[in-house]
C-alpha cells in the first residue's frame, strides 16, 4: 500500500502547492525552478475560476494562480495526458492573465506585471530528437536570443524525461522532480536532511495522516484520475485498431489500383511487342513469297526471312 499520495492527482497536487496553509512548498519550489530570475518572500492564491469577459467567450479554470509579493503572477498547472493544444491552451491563459491586469478609465499607461506559466507535463510530447524535460520560453530578441520583455515567462517540465536517480540530484529543484516523479512510491521521503521543506513535505503527503474527510476526497481524485487513463487508453487503442483497418482498407484499395494501372501499362507495353513482332513476321512472308517465285533455295530464305521450314512450305502450297 502507497506510504504518501499521488501528487499527479488533482486533489493531491493541490493539497502539495494549492493550499495556503502550505505555500510555503509552492514558494520554496518555485524559487528553486526559477533560481537566480526572481525571489519570491510572500504570494496570495487567488480565485482558480476565472469567468469569461462576455457570455459567449470561454472561461479559464486554473490548477493553482497566485501572485507574489513582488507583483508577479503565476500560473501552475498539472496535465497527465497528451493533449494536443495544451502548449496553446497555456498561452491562452497566460494571454488572459495580461489582459485582465487592463485597468478601466484614461489613466492606464498599460503598465503590466511579469506572467510566469509553469506546466508540469506528466507525458512525452513531440519529436523524439527535440525531446528534452525543461523548456524555458521567453520573449526573446531572434538575433542574439537577448530578453526583450520579462513580462512572459514559461517553463514546460516533460516529467516522464527526468531521468535522474537520487544520489544523482545535484540541487533541490532536482530533489523536488525526482520526490515528485516518484513519491507514490516511496516508503521513506528522501533528502528530508538536506532541507526542511521536505521533511514537511513528507508530513503532509502521509496517507495515513489524512482526515477521513481528506482521504475520501483523496481516494475519489485517484479513482477520477485511473477512469480518466483507462478511457484515454481505450480510446487510444481503438484509434490504433481502427487506424490499422483502415490502413489495410486503404492498402488493399491502393494495391488493386496500382495492379490496375501496372496490368495496363504491362498491357499496352507487351501490346506493342507483339504488334511489332506481328508486323516483322507478316514483312519476313512477304519477302519470303518474293525469295520463292524466283527460286531461291528454302535453306536461303530461311536466312534471310527467319522463318521456319514449315512456315515457309505453307508460302509455297
Amino acid at each position: 500500500m502507497p506510504k504518501f499520495i499521488n501528487p499527479f492527482s488533482d486533489w493531491g497536487f493541490k493539497k502539495i502547492f494549492g493550499q495556503d496553509i502550505n505555500k510555503d512548498l509552492l514558494i520554496k519550489f518555485l524559487n528553486d525552478l526559477l533560481d537566480g530570475e526572481i525571489c519570491i518572500a510572500d504570494l496570495t492564491f487567488h480565485d482558480k475560476e476565472q469567468p469569461p469577459e462576455l457570455r459567449d467567450m470561454r472561461g479559464i479554470i486554473y490548477d493553482i494562480y497566485c501572485t507574489t509579493d513582488t507583483g508577479e503572477h503565476v500560473i501552475v498547472e498539472m496535465q497527465n495526458q497528451f493533449q494536443e493544444y495544451f502548449t496553446d491552451r497555456s498561452l491562452f491563459y497566460a494571454a488572459r492573465t495580461i489582459v485582465n491586469q487592463g485597468v478601466k478609465g484614461a489613466e492606464w499607461n498599460y503598465e503590466l506585471h511579469p506572467v510566469y506559466t509553469i506546466c508540469f507535463m506528466n507525458y512525452k510530447a513531440g519529436e523524439p530528437e527535440v525531446q528534452k524535460f525543461r523548456t524555458d520560453v521567453a520573449l526573446m530578441d531572434m538575433q542574439n536570443a537577448n530578453k526583450y520583455s520579462d513580462k512572459l515567462r514559461f517553463v514546460y517540465l516533460m516529467l516522464p524525461l527526468f531521468e535522474k536517480e537520487e544520489h544523482e540530484c545535484e540541487n533541490d529543484f532536482e530533489c523536488w522532480i525526482y520526490i515528485l516523479k516518484n513519491m507514490s512510491t516511496f516508503e521513506r521521503m528522501p533528502f528530508q536532511a538536506r532541507n526542511a521543506v521536505f521533511k514537511k513535505l513528507a508530513e503532509i503527503a502521509d496517507i495515513s495522516a489524512l482526515s477521513k474527510e481528506d482521504r475520501d476526497k483523496y481516494d475519489e481524485s485517484i479513482k477520477n484520475l485511473r477512469d480518466y487513463q483507462a478511457t484515454m487508453d481505450s480510446a487510444r487503442k481503438k484509434g490504433m485498431a481502427e487506424g490499422i483497418k483502415e490502413g489495410i482498407q486503404k492498402g488493399i484499395k491502393e494495391g488493386i489500383q496500382k495492379g490496375i494501372k501496372e496490368g495496363i501499362k504491362e498491357g499496352i507495353k507487351e501490346g506493342i511487342k507483339e504488334g511489332i513482332k506481328e508486323g516483322a513476321n507478316k514483312r519476313n512472308k512477304e519477302i519470303a513469297k518474293n525469295l520463292i517465285s524466283i527460286g531461291l533455295p528454302v535453306a536461303q530464305i530461311i536466312q534471310v526471312t527467319g522463318l521456319s521450314e514449315d512456315e515457309i512450305s505453307n508460302l509455297m502450297n
